[in-house]
């Protein structure tokens, strides 16, 4: 599965931050959390934005680590042009 569960793991594990936290934040089933986070399913882009969104509101630093874990080639590629 997808880069996006593999960032939001190593983001709440690196914060301190819990699967349920995010739920609740989120406005969601914890099921859907621990989902993305074990890779069983991809988060859609509209809820990646969300998520992003969440992780502001709970550790501005976990949600640029997110984008950077999510988006670092992309982003990197980006400076050099």
């Amino acid at each position: 599965m997808g880069k996006a569960g593999e960032a939001l793991r190593q983001v709440l594990n690196t914060y301190g931050i819990s699967q349920n936290k995010l739920a609740v934040t989120l406005g969601i089933e914890r099921g859907s959390v621990y989902r993305w986070v074990h890779e069983v399913r991809d988060p859609t882009a509209e809820t990646v934005r969300e998520i992003v969104q969440a992780l502001q509101g709970i550790n501005p630093a976990a949600a640029e680590t997110f984008v950077e874990l999510y988006l670092g080639e992309l982003i990197k590629n980006d400076d050099h042009k």
